[in-house]
């Protein structure tokens, strides 16, 4: 496996925890709206009927730690309304690709998460779920949040061209080692979000540094989906990190055929699950 520039585990601070999305989502698409309810109502508040009416009975569940169907998934939000002080999702950015979609969230669950949801809906039914999530640190090196920055989807006509751009940065620097290459695709200006990575190329480079030195492994083996929508670009990848099987989630803003800023999450696969289907 390859040692480059990676994130490590954490992620940032501030959350607002605010469940005001009425206006959010009211703009968006059938299908975002149906993932965004499916974590407010659905999540958050409980709601079985929604869940009932709205999610596949044949559901494929791929968080570790939920049991698989409509069934399982309704155990597991039975268990989510004993948490104390209970559970908020504040849905900070949502795309979507075809049948696939991200919605990348604050949440408060047992202490302040942030968590990138990815759904596959079908006709009018939500039939698949994956996530990655990690606990939010107190302080981040480069002084921004894990969600904070620009939410505006901009650049629609540029989706495909983006998406190519990240795709070929993902396989030639992350999965095959190429870091001669991150100048042709990463910008002057480029803001970071992972907690552990400072701003711009330098900070890329003291990073990859500093996991060569405490020889720290990492390396990215397949990517498995990628959704794009104008000026973001989301990629959902397996590999390992500090020799540990490892998911990696990451989204990238793109700007003038340059990537200028990126948020992700790094979460350890565990050996063990609530089904069958693994992480991917």
């Amino acid at each position: 496996m390859n040692k480059i520039v990676r994130t490590a585990l954490g992620l940032s601070t501030a959350f607002t925890l605010s469940l005001g999305t009425a206006a959010f989502v009211s703009a968006q698409s059938e299908e975002k709206k149906l993932a965004v309810d499916l974590l407010q109502r659905g999540l958050v508040q409980g709601d079985t009927e929604f869940v009932i009416n709205n999610v596949a009975e044949n559901y494929i569940q791929h968080n570790p730690v939920a049991p698989d169907g409509r069934q399982g998934l309704l155990g597991f939000i039975g268990y989510l309304q004993t948490l104390e002080p209970g559970i908020t999702v504040n849905p900070v950015r949502v795309l979507q690709e075809d049948d696939l979609v991200v919605v990348h969230s604050e949440y408060w669950m047992d202490g302040p998460k942030a968590i990138f949801d990815l759904f596959r809906i079908a006709d009018g039914k939500i039939e698949e779920h994956w996530d990655g999530i990690q606990a939010v640190p107190e302080k981040t090196t480069s002084g921004r949040t894990m969600t904070d920055g620009p939410t505006e989807i901009t650049d629609r006509d540029k989706t495909d061209a983006n998406k190519e751009l990240v795709t070929e940065f993902v396989t030639d620097v992350l999965v095959n080692g190429d870091g001669s290459k991150l100048t042709q695709y990463i910008g002057d200006q480029y803001h970071q979000h992972n907690p552990h990575v400072a701003d711009g190329l330098e900070g890329l480079g003291n990073f990859v540094a500093y996991l060569a030195e405490n020889d720290i492994s990492f390396g990215y083996s397949k990517i498995h989906n990628i959704v794009a929508e104008g000026n973001f670009v989301f990629v959902q990848s397996e590999g390992v990190f500090d020799d540990q099987p490892t998911a990696f989630y990451d989204l990238f803003r793109v700007e003038n055929s340059r990537i200028v800023e990126h948020w992700d999450t790094v979460q350890a696969i565990p050996s063990e699950m609530a089904h069958n289907n693994g992480m991917f």
